[in-house]
């Protein structure tokens, strides 16, 4: 740990604990993020997590990333949602080396193999119904697009004619929405599974609120099922939907704006498809390649356009 940021981190411990260990975890894109190990005045040992923002081109975000994190962890305090609890923020750097947010460390690991695929979409979709369903005292800021129709990016394996339609539909009129608490990157890379005795998984953990908005519930379900359809094949983005509402969660009744959501955030990810691709890779999807992943966001884009006529 760097210097300031361990005396920073320090001043949140309990009399007498120490840190005796940070372990960098893997899979995140946008920050550094370390497991603490805290020695406890028993000689037992507690965990915590530290987020720091240290890459140049992403510090002119932090701040804003950091408090709504922050805001969000605030929120869900308590709440039947597994999110970890805020211990301290520093999103100005003012103590640490950089922008940094300290919390608590859950148990659980990501699940990201095709086995028992059909479960854990059942068990995200009932977890990301809750998540739509908290009462947000302080409503966060609104969400923010992560393309435009002017900024896509067309894969080399892409139909030109398929995208270009595509393009067109988010180039149209944002349709019409009741707003909700949005996790905003809600996928399988940031929810923590547990494997019991009879090999049955369940959820520990929500992770990674730095993006928590207010907007349509379509967008988090688009953003799970674009991440789905990468990760496992063009047919669960679709299921994915399907199964929020059968878990309880209320969808746009408007086919087309439910379209319009889907293909957004596929889109989105269009630009930097490869760069979501390689923390599963290390995780140990070695067959997601390249071209594997950019085919795949190619046949959903195709499977969304050639979606039943919108109402």
């Amino acid at each position: 740990m760097r210097p300031s940021t361990r005396g920073w981190v320090s001043r949140y411990l309990h009399a007498g604990e120490r840190i005796i260990d940070a372990e960098a975890l893997t899979g995140g894109i946008t920050a550094e993020v370390a497991k603490l190990t805290v020695r406890m005045v028993s000689g037992a040992e507690r965990y915590l997590v530290l987020r720091s923002y240290t890459d140049s081109a992403r510090l002119h975000h932090a701040e804003d990333w950091l408090d709504r994190e922050s805001n969000a962890l605030a929120t869900l305090s308590g709440s039947c949602v597994p999110a970890p609890e805020l211990v301290a923020v520093d999103p100005r750097a003012g103590y640490c080396e950089f922008p940094s947010l300290l919390m608590t460390h859950l148990p659980g690991s990501t699940l990201l193999i095709d086995e028992s695929v059909e479960v854990r979409v059942r068990m995200l979709a009932r977890q990301l119904v809750e998540i739509h369903a908290i009462d947000a005292n302080s409503r966060p800021r609104e969400y923010q697009v992560l393309t435009t129709a002017d900024t896509v990016v067309l894969p080399a394996r892409a139909d030109a004619t398929v995208w270009s339609a595509a393009v067109d539909l988010i180039r149209g009129p944002t349709p019409r929405y009741e707003g909700r608490f949005l996790h905003r990157d809600f996928q399988p890379g940031n929810v923590l599974f547990d494997i019991s005795d009879s090999g049955m998984p369940r959820i520990t953990g929500v992770v990674d609120w730095a993006g928590a908005s207010w907007g349509p519930t379509d967008l988090d379900v688009a953003h799970c099922s674009t991440n789905l359809a990468l990760l496992h094949g063009p047919q669960w983005g679709s299921r994915f939907a399907s199964a929020y509402e059968e878990a309880g969660g209320t969808l746009s009744n408007n086919s087309r704006a439910r379209q319009y959501w889907c293909v957004r955030d596929a889109l989105a990810c269009s630009a930097e498809v490869q760069l979501w691709a390689s923390p599963w890779r290390d995780a140990g999807r070695t067959d997601l390649t390249p071209s594997v992943v950019e085919e795949r966001l190619c046949a959903y884009v195709r499977l969304l356009m050639d979606a039943p006529q919108a109402r």
